[in-house]
């Protein structure tokens, strides 16, 4: 197995994942890839419905996936800022790291939804963030987010709020 890391994120929406990912990705030979920046880029004119997302990010991992495993088969760490909410999404990028013989580190920020809803006012308010999300959008949302449990098999790594 190399040196070369996989890190995910797993967290309800303004749990801290995408601050989290900058963190990480100031470590030597490491690179950040977030859903957020390329779903925006690419198909901001096409997100309007939970349905839209889930076309849109299944096209994006189809590019982003091998790009991943290029990444960690070349050396570099890789702090893939993608939502690793249920066990489909973080299976699909334990086997990016496996296809590449890297390790995988599952960082899980257990916050609450009462702080991540006033993180969420926050960062609305500030904007710079590419989506806005209304509290009914975070509920529906969260209302699919599964913590990670032992039986995935992954050595998590918890952030508390």
């Amino acid at each position: 197995m190399s040196e070369a890391v996989l890190h995910m994120l797993c967290g309800k929406i303004a749990a801290g994942k995408s601050t989290l990912s900058a963190e990480l990705g100031k470590g030597a030979g490491t690179l950040v890839l977030c859903e957020d920046e390329w779903l925006y880029a690419l198909f901001a004119d096409r997100l309007e419905t939970l349905a839209d997302y889930a076309d849109c990010t299944a096209r994006l991992r189809e590019i982003v996936g091998p790009l991943c495993i290029d990444l960690l088969r070349a050396g570099n760490s890789v702090v893939l800022d993608f939502a690793a909410n249920r066990p489909a999404e973080r299976a699909w990028m334990r086997g990016l790291a496996l296809a590449a013989g890297a390790q995988v580190r599952l960082h899980y920020l257990a916050v609450d939804d009462a702080t991540c809803l006033a993180r969420l006012k926050a960062r609305n308010a500030r904007g710079g963030h590419p989506f806005q999300v209304s509290e009914a959008q975070f509920h529906r949302i969260t209302s699919h987010f599964v913590p990670p449990t032992e039986d995935e098999g992954f050595d998590v790594i918890e952030h508390p709020a």
